[in-house]
């Protein structure tokens, strides 16, 4: 049988997933059993950023630099995330 493994991500916070293929979306995490999903979904298609993905997890959207395109919310399995990275809550708000 094989385990089921959860994230550190926290229920409704506000994270970056990197899933396969090369899509990047940012949105409120929610995981049932392997199935998870993105509320308040948005593709990153332009970070904006010098210092990579991680400047605008804990600083939050550049202004007039990072593109963020607003869609439904996004749904995957787990075993198609490349990378959850766990924004700064009030940076996202």
């Amino acid at each position: 049988m094989i385990e089921t493994k959860t994230t550190m991500a926290r229920e409704g916070d506000k994270v970056i997933a990197v899933l396969q293929r090369g899509w990047v979306v940012v949105g409120r995490y929610h995981q049932q059993g392997d199935l998870c999903s993105l509320s308040e979904a948005a593709v990153i298609r332009k970070w904006g950023t010098t210092k990579g993905l991680g400047e605008i997890a804990s600083g939050g959207p550049i202004s007039g630099a990072t593109v963020l395109d607003p869609c439904p919310p996004v749904s995957f399995h787990m075993r198609e995330a490349v990378m959850l990275m766990e924004c700064d809550q009030n940076a996202w708000r």
